[in-house]
C-alpha cells in the first residue's frame, strides 16, 4: 500500500521550519544533497511540488502546506510512541509565555491538543507582548518562550533561538473600508510598548503619510473586533486576519510591509530534561 516516508517527512518539516533546505539539512544531520533527494523523493510521492523555490530560501505551496499540517501530526504521534515504549512519558510544570500576535485564532486548539497528547504536562501560559516574554525570559519568570520579530530587526536573543514560522504582514480592514485618499489613515494600533506598533508608526512617519491612530486595544483580540466594527486599519500578521476582516486589496498607497518571524527563545545553560523536551515538543505542535 502507498505511503509516506517518515524521514522524508521529518526532513521536509525541517526545511520548512529553517527556511531553506541548507539550514534544514544541518537540523536532520544531512547534506544539502541528501535532503534535495530526499525532498525529490517526497514530491514525486505526494505527486504535487511542495515547495516554491528562490535565492532567499523555500516557502510551501498550498500541496506544501496540507501535507505539513499531517507531517506534523505524524511526527508527534512517533515521537510520543517512542516516549511511551521507553518508558519517558513527559510529565511536569511548564511555564510557557506566547505572543499576542501567534495563530491568535488557533493557539487554543494548539495547547488543548498539547494537553491531549500529554495529560501529565500541566501548562501555565502567558499570552503576552515579545518584549514582555523576553525580558520575563531573562528574569527566568518562563521555561519556554515564543517570540515575534520582524524582518531586518535583530532580537539579543536571537542567537541559539529556533524558528518556527514566517508570516507576511498585511493592512487589513473591515469590507469596504479603505484608506480616504487626501485623508489621514485612521489606524488601529496595539499600546505603543507593542514592537509592532512601534514598526508601524515609524514606517509611516519615514514615508510621510499622514495618520491618526484612533483605537489602541489591549491585544490582538480587541484589534481585531475593531477592525470588523469598521474603525479603520491595522497592520497585522495574515494569523491574525478574523472573520469579518479582510486584506486591503490594493496598496492604497500604503507602503509594502516584510515579514513577520515565529521562534522559541533560545535554552538557557544547564536546563533541564524536562523544558528541553517540552521545548521539542512545542516546536513540533506549534510550526
Amino acid at each position: 500500500m502507498p505511503h509516506f516516508d517518515i524521514d522524508q517527512l521529518r526532513t521536509f518539516a525541517a526545511v520548512v521550519d529553517a527556511g531553506s533546505l541548507t539550514a534544514g539539512a544541518a537540523r536532520v544531520f544531512l547534506s544539502q544533497s541528501a535532503v534535495s533527494e530526499q525532498v525529490r523523493k517526497l514530491e514525486e510521492r505526494a505527486g504535487q511540488l511542495l515547495f516554491l523555490r528562490a535565492k532567499s530560501g523555500v516557502s510551501t505551496t498550498a500541496a506544501g502546506d496540507k501535507l505539513l499540517a499531517h507531517a506534523r501530526r505524524l511526527l508527534a504521534l512517533s515521537d510520543e510512541a517512542y516516549r511511551d515504549m521507553h518508558g519517558v512519558a513527559l510529565q511536569g510544570e511548564l511555564r510557557l509565555a506566547v505572543t499576542d500576535y501567534f495563530r491568535p485564532l488557533e493557539l487554543a486548539r494548539l495547547l488543548a491538543r498539547l494537553g491531549e497528547h500529554h495529560p501529565q504536562v500541566r501548562l501555565n501560559v502567558s499570552v503576552l507582548k515579545s518584549g514582555e516574554i523576553e525580558a520575563g525570559y531573562a528574569r527566568g519568570e518562563f521555561d519556554v518562550g515564543l517570540s515575534m520579530r520582524l524582518a531586518g530587526v535583530s532580537s539579543t536573543l536571537e542567537r541559539g533561538s529556533q524558528a518556527l514560522r514566517q508570516e507576511a504582514l498585511q493592512w487589513m480592514a473591515s469590507p469596504g473600508v479603505h484608506p480616504a485618499k487626501g485623508e489621514p489613515l485612521r489606524l488601529l494600533a496595539l499600546p505603543d510598548t507593542c514592537s509592532l506598533h512601534q514598526f508601524t508608526v515609524g514606517l509611516l512617519r519615514r514615508r510621510k503619510l499622514a495618520f491618526n491612530v484612533v483605537h489602541i486595544a489591549s491585544g490582538v483580540a480587541g484589534l481585531q473586533s475593531a477592525l470588523a466594527a469598521g474603525l479603520g486599519v491595522a497592520c497585522l500578521n495574515e494569523s491574525s486576519l478574523s472573520p469579518g476582516v479582510v486584506r486591503l486589496a490594493e496598496p492604497h498607497g500604503l507602503p509594502a510591509l516584510p515579514r513577520a518571524s515565529f521562534f522559541l527563545l533560545p535554552p538557557r545553560a544547564g536546563e533541564d530534561d524536562f523544558v528541553a523536551r517540552a521545548r521539542e515538543l512545542l516546536a513540533q505542535q506549534f510550526a
